[in-house]
């Protein structure tokens, strides 16, 4: 029987790369200790590490988050507003 996917917080995954950043126990040991495959430890850690740039930089890329998330409130303001408009002329308002 197949088991079903476990979905891992952020957290969850910065404290097992943290450990594994360590070096203080293996890969092995820490997916055992943390019930996850070794190669989850794998990646985590190297997302960790390539990410670390990102996450000490001035600004922290949350200035394109909120311009991305701006420009798509406003295409969905003009397509509800479109619809809005259709469904007035349809019932004659």
């Amino acid at each position: 029987m197949r088991q079903s996917r476990r979905n891992h917080s952020g957290a969850f995954k910065a404290k097992v790369a943290l450990a594994a950043i360590k070096g203080e126990e293996t890969v092995a040991e820490l997916a055992s200790r943390f019930g996850v495959h070794p190669s989850q430890v794998h990646d985590w850690k190297k997302s960790l590490i390539e990410g670390a740039p990102d996450m000490l930089s001035k600004g922290n890329g949350k200035k394109v988050d909120q311009d991305a998330l701006v420009g798509r409130l406003y295409r969905q303001i003009g397509q509800l507003k479109v619809e809005n408009d259709f469904l007035a002329k349809k019932l004659g308002h």
